[in-house]
């Protein structure tokens, strides 16, 4: 059986001002994405939106979709609170998944 792997992840501008939920499929292609502007009018490239600072795995599409939702709907502190438990620093992960 072949599983697939899912990612939702949350992005952050260089001051950690502004931030992004997503969810993929290939993290890495979708956050090289959006480092690199690949659709200029993005939210994520209008805003300088290209640190990626939180990420979880789940092989299971329905829940990866359900948790963005979820966390979307979440408030900044809760956010917040989410990357500071894998992240303390709002360091970028990008080195860490490559």
């Amino acid at each position: 059986m072949n599983t697939r792997n899912y990612y939702v992840y949350i992005l952050a501008n260089e001051t950690n001002v502004a931030i992004y939920v997503g969810v993929t499929n290939n993290l890495l292609r979708r956050v090289y994405e959006h480092r690199n502007n690949l659709d200029p009018k993005s939210h994520t490239a209008q805003y300088g939106i290209h640190k990626l600072v939180y990420y979880e795995q789940t092989s299971d599409v329905r829940s990866a979709i359900e948790r963005e939702k979820q966390l979307k709907g979440w408030n900044r502190a809760r956010k917040n609170k989410l990357v500071e438990t894998m992240n303390p620093g709002w360091l970028d992960l990008w080195e860490s998944i490559q």
